[in-house]
């Protein structure tokens, strides 16, 4: 096996280094699956992976990176053979496995999932590890009986990643979207997207100071957390359920039981780190087909290669984040024997 390096951003908390991009080889990675990696994407948990106080790095040095697209290079998987084009996202990668923010990754096959049809490799990350998220919601949501003839659905957290992913999916499925930002000058975006109303996050905090307040929306999806999410959940409909995978907006819920008990509202996880395989496929079909947004390339804040990820993470730790940061990468590893 002919020895390859490649550029990847790399983090050494250990070291005290600045995080940055470095050279590396093919002997620096393990897995099952050799990936060359054509495009990724920057997300919230790759910010707090690049900081020594974000306490999600579990080793070090780490190639950052939640998910990547691109094509099978080599391959011990069967599933998996060379030329197929994958996705993989979760798990440990980016956390305590090198990740996807390099032009080369190799990761276990176990964590792999094929390029469904429907979407290119950049389209996939486009989407990535916010739109999967998103994606997941929804389904988790219409498990439980949510269809665009409920009522309107609110999105919390509209420009960020999981935010946009949700309400770009959304409307593809024909719902009415009621979409939450703290961000005035987004106003105007999240209308192309096709949000029909914009809430102020402070509107929807209000709602949390009463156990139970008027009811507004079918579901939500909530990216944020802490008093949006218990103000989600108050103003929620007898029946509806709120989605829940972000917490940008603070780890503690402060709610009553009264919209558990007095309108049967649910509170539903969505997990993308270790979900069962089988479903992760299922949900990156549906995003590939009927989940998929009828103009992906709205989602779109800014396309920069490895170079422009240090001040990216920055944009996205300050909050300044408006839709997807894609990241591309192909092509440019080169091999040595």
């Amino acid at each position: 096996m002919a020895q390859s390096t490649f550029q990847a951003f790399v983090v050494d908390h250990e070291a005290g280094a600045e995080p940055g991009v470095r050279m590396l080889s093919t002997d620096d990675l393990q897995g099952d699956v050799l990936v060359d990696v054509a495009w990724s994407s920057l997300n919230y948990k790759d910010g707090l992976a690049s900081i020594p106080e974000g306490k999600v790095a579990r080793r070090s040095p780490l190639v950052v990176g939640v998910d990547l697209a691109g094509t099978v290079r080599e391959s011990s998987d069967e599933r998996f053979m060379p030329g197929r084009q994958v996705i993989a996202h979760g798990h440990d990668l980016g956390v305590s496995h090198h990740g996807g923010l390099a032009e080369l990754a190799r990761v276990p096959g176990d964590w792999v999932v094929q390029l469904p049809e429907g979407l290119s490799t950049r389209d996939a990350m486009v989407l990535g590890t916010a739109g999967f998220t998103a994606g997941l919601s929804l389904q988790l949501l219409e498990e439980r009986g949510l269809t665009p003839d409920s009522g309107p659905v609110l999105v919390t957290g509209a420009t960020g990643g999981v935010g946009s992913s949700a309400v770009a999916i959304l409307a593809a499925r024909g719902y009415e979207l009621h979409a939450s930002t703290g961000k005035d000058d987004a106003h105007e975006w999240l209308t192309s997207l096709s949000a029909t109303t914009i809430w102020e996050r402070a509107e929807i905090e209000e709602h949390a100071e009463r156990p139970l307040s008027k009811q507004l929306w079918a579901a939500t999806i909530d990216s944020v957390g802490g008093k949006t999410l218990a103000g989600a959940l108050s103003a929620t409909r007898y029946g509806g359920a709120v989605a829940a995978s972000g917490l940008t907006g603070g780890a503690k819920l402060t709610t009553s039981v009264m919209p558990f008990i007095l309108r049967g509202v649910a509170l539903v996880g969505a997990d993308s780190a270790y979900l069962d395989m089988a479903v992760r496929q299922a949900v990156w079909n549906r995003l590939g087909a009927d989940l998929r947004p009828a103009d992906i390339d709205l989602l779109v804040d800014e396309e920069i290669t490895l170079d422009g990820v240090q001040a990216g993470l920055g944009v996205l730790l300050a909050g300044g984040a408006r839709g997807r940061k894609l990241v591309r990468l192909g092509g440019l590893a080169t091999a040595s024997t």
